[in-house]
Parts: structure tokens; C-alpha cells; sequence
């Protein structure tokens, strides 16, 4: 299986095939059953009994992402054509888990770019943001990621992303602060030099019911 590692992807570790995995779903398994014993709970008891596989279904469902490749994502659906009007797919929702305390981030995407030749099926523009968001993440490098995603497929005149997000991390523990949202944003080509493009994007996500 055949992975694309950005420069991100070389700052957060070298990404490795379920093939090469160097510990086995069972020793995962008896990792969670080890967690639940420090915890003061019976991993033996009826409710309990097969938490230890779920869980490991579970994270290993929510980091995929660490197993797809752009390439096999795409799968040739960027096109050439001759437009230069900006292009924008809003309120993309994302779950990711948060490196810190693997606890979940929810939140919404907002990705546009200005073509420069080519262009990509809208659906891929979702399926990126999906396939950075399901890894260990921080809000700053997923949004950079996704804009570096684009910027390195299509080359176009400039690409812009803002996600918005809520972090589990700090609503259920810590400073404990429900309703509280993160903005990041990452600017490249056009939508960085140029104020007025890039209040042309705000004002169109400025529009979006989920914008915060």
C-alpha cells in the first residue's frame, strides 16, 4: 500500500500500512482491558466483556486516514479546465480526535481555491478534509494540511481554508467550557496577497448558518 507523506506528515512521525504495523489488535486489546483495570472496572463483567475489541475497531476506524493516500483518493478526478472564478465548498463537517487526550473535535470546514487550469471533483475537496481529519490531530496543522492538499494538486492561483471547531478536550475536561469554538485559517497564493479576494471568501462563509 502506497502512502503520501507531506512535510506535516514527516513532523508527526513516519506513517506506516496496517501491514506494518508493529503491534497486533490483540495487544491492543489488552492494552484497553489493562486501562480499564486502572480505572477500578471489571473488564470480565457482561457490559464489559468485549469493550476491548470495539475500542480498537474504533480507533483504528477514526486514525484511517493515516492509511490513505491522496492518489488513491482522487483517483483522476482533477480536470483541466479554463476558469479562474473562485471555488468554494462550505460547511463541511469534520470529526477529528485530538492528539492531547484523544478526545473528540467536531466542527465544520470552509475550503475554496482560485483554479489555474485545473480542477477537482467537488466531493474530493470533502474526502480531503475527511482524510486528514481522521488522525491524531491539532486543529493548526489540520487546517494546514488540508490547504497544502490542495495547493500541491492543482497548483492553482490560491487556496483558502478555515475550520471551526469545538474540542471535547476542553468542553468535558479542564477548563470545562461548553459553547466554546476555535477558528484557524490558512491562506495560500491569492487569498494571502490579496485582501480583497480574501474578504470575498469571509464574506461568503460569514454567510454559512454554521460560521461562528
Amino acid at each position: 500500500m502506497t502512502l503520501s507523506i507531506s512535510r506535516d506528515d514527516m513532523r508527526s512521525g513516519t506513517l506506516k500500512t496496517k501491514a506494518e504495523s508493529p503491534v497486533s489488535d490483540e495487544e491492543m486489546q489488552q492494552a484497553v482491558r489493562t486501562l480499564l483495570l486502572g480505572l477500578g472496572e471489571d473488564p470480565d463483567r457482561e457490559g464489559l466483556v468485549d469493550t476491548p475489541k470495539r475500542v480498537v475497531k474504533a480507533l483504528k476506524f477514526l486514525t484511517s486516514g493515516y492509511h490513505q493516500s491522496l492518489d488513491e483518493l482522487l483517483n483522476g478526478a482533477v480536470f483541466h479546465e479554463n476558469t479562474n472564478e473562485m471555488v468554494l465548498v462550505r460547511d463541511i463537517d469534520l470529526f477529528s480526535s485530538c492528539e492531547h487526550h484523544i478526545l473528540p473535535i467536531l466542527g465544520r470546514a470552509h475550503v475554496a481555491y482560485i483554479p489555474n487550469g485545473k480542477v477537482i471533483g467537488l466531493s474530493k475537496i470533502a474526502r480531503i478534509c475527511e482524510m486528514y481529519a481522521r488522525r491524531l490531530q491539532v486543529q493548526e496543522r489540520l487546517t494546514a494540511q488540508i490547504a497544502d492538499a490542495l495547493e500541491g494538486l492543482l497548483k492553482p492561483q490560491g487556496v483558502a481554508v478555515v475550520v471551526e471547531a469545538t474540542h471535547m478536550c476542553m468542553v468535558m475536561r479542564g477548563v470545562q467550557k461548553p459553547g466554546s469554538w476555535t477558528t484557524t485559517s490558512a491562506m495560500r497564493g491569492t487569498f494571502a496577497e490579496d485582501p480583497k479576494t480574501r474578504q470575498e471568501f469571509m464574506s461568503l462563509i460569514r454567510h454559512s448558518p454554521s460560521f461562528h
